[in-house]
């Protein structure tokens, strides 16, 4: 599943995601379990209003990576 992250159109950052969720151009978001909660929280919760599907990844590290960053990732979104 993070593979659609390293060949799709992404973003990646909370307060990035936030705007895009907000837009509506958002087809999936990505978070990390290991990511603090007051982050991520957030996220998740706009994600269900905005009726988005959340993926959930073990770490950040893992996150950052499928990114195609070299630091580690509390979110990312497919668009």
């Amino acid at each position: 599943m993070l593979e659609e992250l390293k060949t799709g159109s992404t973003v990646v950052g909370l307060k990035q995601l936030r705007k895009v969720l907000k837009d509506g151009t958002v087809q999936k978001v990505f978070l990390a379990r290991n990511a603090e909660p007051r982050l991520v929280e957030p996220i998740e919760a706009l994600c269900r209003e905005k009726n988005v599907p959340c993926i959930w990844v073990d770490t950040m590290a893992q996150l950052g990576t499928a990114c195609g960053i070299d630091v580690g990732a509390a979110a990312a979104a497919l668009l």
